[in-house]
């Protein structure tokens, strides 16, 4: 894919958006751009590891977490995962763990915070729905440019 500035894409596409919350990058790996996949759980991160085992062709998942820091949604293992099943990056409105380990892998990760907590492992959730967070709307199928 051909690099493109973010405000140039601003210049051509109107309806493009900003998300306005304050994340934080925790990897290396500072720009990437793919399809959204969605997932809304809460402190449960069965869905986000199941998909993160799937195939991909450089999609971006955002997971929903409802902005909770007390457990992790995603660690090492699970971004590993995803790296090597062709996923670009993962967005966590909600805490990830394995910071260090993170940022070894060519894999990109947004997030609001830490926590060394697991998450609980009940599978409850759901895939594919348009998640609003930070004045913008990550509807699955849409594409996510991060820089």
């Amino acid at each position: 894919m051909k690099s493109i500035a973010t405000s140039d894409v601003f210049d051509v596409r109107e309806e493009a958006q900003v998300c306005m919350a304050a994340m934080r990058l925790l990897v290396r790996k500072r720009i990437i751009s793919g399809r959204i996949r969605t997932i809304r759980c809460f402190e449960d991160n069965v869905l986000v590891k199941s998909t993160m085992a799937e195939p991909s062709e450089g999609e971006v998942l955002v997971v929903d977490g409802g902005g909770s820091l007390r457990t992790t949604l995603m660690g090492d293992m699970i971004a590993g995962a995803g790296c090597s099943n062709g996923w670009a990056g993962a967005v966590v409105i909600g805490a990830v763990r394995d910071s260090v380990a993170l940022d070894a892998l060519d894999f990109h990760v947004k997030c609001l915070g830490t926590s060394p907590r697991k998450s609980a492992k009940h599978g409850v959730g759901e895939h594919d729905v348009i998640i609003e967070f930070g004045d913008s709307r990550f509807v699955p199928g849409g594409v996510v440019l991060q820089r």
